[in-house]
């Protein structure tokens, strides 16, 4: 089965030779060496029971689990816990390799798992302390019901893991059991809570963009950078919410009829005070404020010293294993939601869509769980998509709301220069002892290590992980104001997620809503990670809808603004109080919101929640926004069929969210056709963007020529001129060795190699190169369409035109190496390939491993920020990275009309018949039929599992 190379994947570094073991024991169990017998019973005895009775010890009464024909689960109980340990259950029957790897993942224990080759993240993630601060919210935060849930959810793992292990798990704890001694342990509930923190980083806001900003300043001015990352287009793209502000305490939305709040909707907390935060950041200047870090007017030296030192950080970043996507700007979402007067049903529609790395299993489990009768122990009637390892609905709706989610991409993370000596760090003109832990990390097959953490009050010390990263700072660009670097400055990370939150507490409020009311109070302990949140219910004649903003995000000091590294030693950084107690953070009172909108609908789609600035919004919640390409495309879709018809219908929502429509084809393919070509092999490719309508389908050879154009434009005009930090690891130019001498000496060239992981390298071409490119294209002499000689055959460009030339040529040869000369067999989606990877060892590795476990190609159509968001970085191919890792479209007239999809399957067993049964349906864009009553539920029942108490 073919790899796709530009797949996203988790590095597995030095797991070389346990992988040749898992190899040799996955080939017997395919029947290689051992024959049929260990191909059947090894792969199948992992497969769940699904019809007939078991017995789960700690239940009170019987538990039904009705599957439909794609063996997704609805569950049936008498009480709470009994539903959410029959949860647990049936989650560990499809899916505990998948909670296993990721419990170990963010306890920092992989290493347990696959060798010493997982030391190094495993000491990153054990410096970051996921687990201890969800067993801190566990501890000292989490309501006492919630706790109460999360150990019946883990009794329900428990009870499913006991007497099992090795080939009765999955096949890869066979290979496991196999090869070394390992046996899975006891869930826990703080297992659960510490997924939430995974999450969490993979929706951590700007994180990389800072990083990426500062690497930069070696290579280019600070004007040059501010042209890389534009301001926010808010003439031209629609926030998610309009003209609303901060009164007395409170966010009030802006005024207009329908815009208000519902009678006992707003909350009884009493209100913080806003303040706009400023910036930290110059554009004019290129200086930081007075001790910030400085712009390109720094010594070369210094710049190169901190490039290496942020370079060796983003390495270390890429070696976190993504379970949610890669660190590009692609991950986000699409969600809308239309008012009951513009829909046919007469009351709401909900879309959701999040876009997340494609994976196997999708990272989504669907799934129902329903009280056989309402009573004051037995409160939930709710159907959605769940976490394999958390209990609860995370996205989906109840008998009354529906929600939907996308990263509203708050900044929520900042990294502190430190000056460390040592007996401490510096804060304040005062050296202060750092707080100490000691990590031990034990390695399978024998074997620890022993690490120490340092943190400071402003977080973590990150840079101790890496012998690289402790230069961060060694000479860093910092104004004269700064303290003695002494050995150079340390990295520390501040981040909400490491203070200890409830947003456990939010996911079964969320699931028992009734109103916009019991959504908004819920959604305040929604804290981490920061979610746009949708809402629709089926109250009154036509339903209501409605968006909140919730989230932990901190208020700034110092005119600190995050775009970049911030000085550790000055309290004035530090991030401020409110006076609702909540100390560093934006009131949740005064976070945006909006219910019943005039316009009749709602579209979040990771575009700006709300305009900042005097007289509008007073808190800057970042400044690295997506940039509006799919947001505004959804609000025209919806407003042209308002116009046209009046009336939306689900099967429109479905319509839409398989919109292949390209903005920057729609900018630039007009001024391509334009272009004199003088050859006729380029000019017979050209040709093909004649009357092309800029929808990117599967079978279009004008969108694979237009991708292939728009990736080389990138290349020549912004990637050959990044600095290596940035560019695709294994992308090599020739570079000036030096340029301090004379002018008119001979530059010796040198070879010089990107260094960045293909997911995460720039530019990746999505819509802030789609803005950044929009406001350049009209100055056709701009320095950005600059580019050298290549040898004596191609020569060097000097304009707008002479680029898109360059870039057309070079594009027709990419692509004739890669489809064929014959124009005719060309297609997007032999391009732009969806390939599923095994997200633990089927992601590096020979081929029998990638066979045995691994599934695709598809071919797909969509792109980069289109509504269809199959995302592909330009940097290094069009293979996809990100997808709708789901999509569904609620119906509040009848629940029952609703329809969904995932991206894989129910099943996280390899040759299970619902290991992948949903993708090419996904792949078509076609839903399932989403059951939610009980009648409903009943006719789409193929099989029956009933749950027992102990001694029935």
């Amino acid at each position: 089965m073919p790899a796709n190379e530009t797949a996203p994947s988790v590095k597995k570094k030095g797991r070389r030779a346990r992988l040749i073991v898992l190899v040799l024991v996955l080939a017997l169990f395919a029947g290689l060496g051992y024959g049929a017998y260990w191909s059947v019973d090894s792969v199948r005895a992992s497969f769940p029971q699904t019809t007939g009775s078991l017995k789960v010890p700690g239940l009170t009464g019987t538990v039904d689990v009705k599957r439909d024909a794609s063996g997704i689960p609805q569950l049936y109980a008498d009480s709470d816990e009994d539903l959410f340990r029959a949860q647990g259950f049936v989650h560990a029957q499809d899916r505990f390799w998948e909670m296993d790897v990721r419990r170990h993942m963010t306890s920092g224990r992989l290493s347990e798992m696959f060798g010493a080759g997982q030391v190094e993240t495993d000491a990153f993630l054990r410096t970051l302390g996921w687990r201890r601060v969800a067993q801190q919210e566990y501890d000292t935060k989490l309501s006492a019901e919630t706790k109460k849930y999360l150990q019946a959810y883990a009794d329900g793992v428990n009870a499913y893991l006991k007497g099992k292990s090795g080939k009765d798990l999955s096949v890869e704890h066979a290979a496991l059991k196999l090869s070394e001694s390992y046996a899975p342990e006891q869930w826990t509930p703080v297992d659960s809570v510490a997924w939430l923190k995974a999450m969490a980083w993979d929706l951590r806001g700007n994180m990389q963009d800072e990083i990426d900003r500062a690497l930069m300043t070696g290579k280019l001015s600070q004007a040059q950078i501010d042209q890389l990352y534009p301001p926010y287009p808010f003439d031209r793209n629609r926030p998610i919410v309009e003209g609303g502000t901060v009164k007395g305490g409170k966010y009030a939305p802006a005024a207009g009829p329908g815009s208000g709040s519902p009678v006992g909707s707003g909350s009884t907390t009493t209100g913080g005070q806003g303040g706009t935060t400023g910036s930290q950041v110059s554009t004019a200047t290129g200086t930081t404020g007075e001790t910030g870090l400085a712009g390109n007017a720094t010594a070369q030296g210094a710049t190169v010293g901190l490039r290496t030192s942020l370079g060796a950080l983003a390495d270390t970043l890429d070696t976190i294993p993504a379970i949610l996507g890669p660190a590009g700007s692609g991950i986000g979402s699409n969600s809308w939601v239309v008012a009951g007067k513009y829909t046919t049903t007469g009351k709401p529609l909900l879309a959701n869509d999040p876009h997340l790395s494609p994976q196997l299993p999708s990272v989504w489990y669907q799934m129902g769980l329903h009280c056989r009768a309402a009573s004051a122990s037995c409160r939930y009637d709710v159907a959605g998509y769940t976490f394999s390892g958390m209990p609860g609905v995370i996205i989906g709706h109840n008998a009354d709301i529906a929600w939907g989610m996308t990263n509203l991409g708050a900044d929520v993370t900042d990294l502190y220069l430190e000056q460390v000596k040592p007996e401490g760090y510096v804060y304040d003109n005062k050296v202060l002892p750092f707080a100490t832990r000691e990590e031990v990390i034990k390695i399978a097959g024998g074997g620890e290590k022993k690490i120490t953490v340092r943190s400071t009050n402003n977080g973590p010390l990150i840079s101790d992980r890496s012998d690289e990263i402790t230069t961060v700072g060694a000479r860093a660009p910092v104004s004269s104001a700064a303290p003695d670097r002494g050995n150079g400055y340390g990295v520390a990370l501040r981040w909400t997620a490491l203070d200890p939150g409830k947003s456990m507490d939010a996911v079964f409020s969320l699931n028992r809503a009734k109103n916009f009311q019991e959504f908004r109070t819920a959604a305040r302990d929604f804290e981490v990670p920061s979610q746009n949140l949708i809402y629709a219910d089926n109250k009154g004649a036509t339903g209501n809808i409605g968006y909140q903003a919730p989230g932990r995000i901190p208020i700034r000091g110092g005119g600190a603004d995050g775009k970049m590294p911030t000085p550790g030693w000055d309290s004035k950084y530090a991030w401020k109080g409110a006076k609702d107690g909540n100390a560093g953070y934006v009131p949740q009172d005064e976070m945006p919101w909006v219910y019943n909108p005039d316009r009749g609908f709602i579209v979040t789609a990771n575009q700006a929640v709300t305009e900042s600035g005097a007289g509008k919004y007073p808190y800057l919640l970042t400044t690295d926004w997506g940039y509006g390409a799919r947001s505004q495309r959804i609000n025209d879709l919806i407003e042209a069929k308002i116009k046209d018809s009046g009336k939306i219908s689900t099967d429109d929502m479905r319509t839409m969210q398989m919109d292949n429509s390209s903005e920057i084809a729609a900018l630039l393919t007009p001024m391509l056709a334009k272009i004199d070509v003088s050859d006729p092999d380029v000019r017979s490719a050209q040709k093909l963007l004649e009357g092309w309508n800029y929808t990117q389908e599967p079978d279009s050879a004008a969108a694979a020529y237009f991708n292939a154009v728009w990736r080389n434009i990138l290349k020549l005009a912004f990637g050959d001129k990044m600095p290596k930090e940035l560019r695709v690891e294994g992308s090599c130019m020739n570079v000036p060795e030096s340029t301090t001498g004379p002018a008119d000496d001979l530059v010796k060239m040198v070879r010089e190699c990107g260094e960045r992981a293909s997911d995460s390298a720039q530019p990746d071409g999505g819509d802030r190169w789609f803005e950044v490119v929009r406001r350049l294209v009209k100055d056709e002499k701009s320095p950005w369409w600059q580019a050298p000689a290549v040898g004596r055959t191609v020569a060097a460009t000097t304009s707008r035109d002479q680029l898109f030339a360059r870039a057309m040529k070079d594009a027709r040869w990419e692509l004739t190496a890669k489809l064929g000369k014959d124009q005719s067999t060309w297609s997007w989606g032999r391009l732009h390939q969806l390939m599923l990877k095994n997200q633990t060892i089927g992601t590096e590795g020979p081929g029998y491993l990638q066979w045995l476990l691994n599934r695709g190609p598809w071919n797909l159509g969509g792109g980069e920020a289109t509504v269809n968001a199959t995302g592909w970085n330009a940097s290094s191919g069009y293979g996809v990275t990100w997808v709708p890792s789901m999509r569904m479209v609620v119906n509040l007239a009848d629940f029952d009309k609703s329809r969904w999809i995932n991206l894989t399957g129910a099943s996280g067993h390899a040759y299970h018949d619902h290991y992948t049964d949903q993708t090419t349906l996904w792949a078509k864009g076609e839903l399932l039929d989403w059951p939610f009553g009980k009648d409903a539920v009943g006719k789409a029942t193929v099989d029956t599992l009933t749950l027992r108490p102990e001694g029935s």
